[in-house]
């Protein structure tokens, strides 16, 4: 009588289908990026995109979507800064173990000039793209929108802290911190001034410090 061999059962490991798919989405993106800035919304087509990320135009719908969608895809990349932890958990990490506002207020400000840095060339695209195409319009609106709730949840964050100076409601801290925090006011000091990033980053912070805290005696 012949014993019977045990087979052993090896689980699926799914990561390098995971990592390859990482991979893959930020090639879509980077090449959506580069044409979409070269050579405009209009004139980029799916198939210059999914020829030079190595991949298939319906690869590309199944996960962005179409153009606008890839477009969503890199203003979201974008708003989470250069570094490999975004923007968003490093301010927030930052806020909760900082017990100085005017040393919250300097890396905000430096944290704004690195975002903006990278969403600028995307949000011009947008704005420009939004005259012709709905789906830019709302995205613009989008944005704002929820820029705005982030600014909101900061000036909350200060008015609890009791850091605000008198006369500064929560509504006109986040009125102050929402027009700071706009890319607008870095194209107009960075690209169309030459201010460098370091000191965007400076007047931001000065201008937060002297127009929302309050004074020590």
């Amino acid at each position: 009588m012949k014993a019977r061999v045990k087979r052993s059962t090896r689980r699926y490991d799914s990561s390098g289908r995971q990592s390859q798919a990482r991979r893959s989405r930020a090639a879509v993106l980077d090449s959506a990026e580069r044409q979409f800035l070269d050579s405009g919304y209009a004139s980029t087509t799916l198939g210059a995109i999914a020829k030079e990320a190595g991949v298939s135009v319906e690869t590309i719908y199944k996960a962005f979507g179409g153009k606008s969608g890839l477009v969503r895809a890199i203003y979201e990349r974008g708003l989470t800064g250069r570094g490999p932890v975004s923007a968003y958990q490093r301010s927030d990490e930052m806020r909760e173990r900082e017990s100085d506002p005017a040393a919250i207020m300097r890396n905000w400000g430096a944290l704004t000039a690195e975002v903006a840095s990278v969403v600028m060339p995307i949000r011009v695209l947008i704005r420009s793209a939004a005259g012709t195409d709905p789906e830019m319009t709302l995205l613009l609106e989008q944005g704002d929108n929820e820029r705005l709730e982030r600014m909101r949840h900061h000036a909350q964050f200060l008015a609890d802290r009791g850091v605000l100076r008198e006369g500064i409601t929560a509504d006109k801290a986040t009125d102050v911190l929402w027009t700071c925090s706009s890319v607008e006011l870095y194209d107009l000091l960075v690209q169309k001034r030459g201010w460098s990033m370091a000191e965007f980053a400076e007047f931001v912070a000065d201008f937060m410090i002297t127009g929302l805290l309050a004074t020590s005696d």
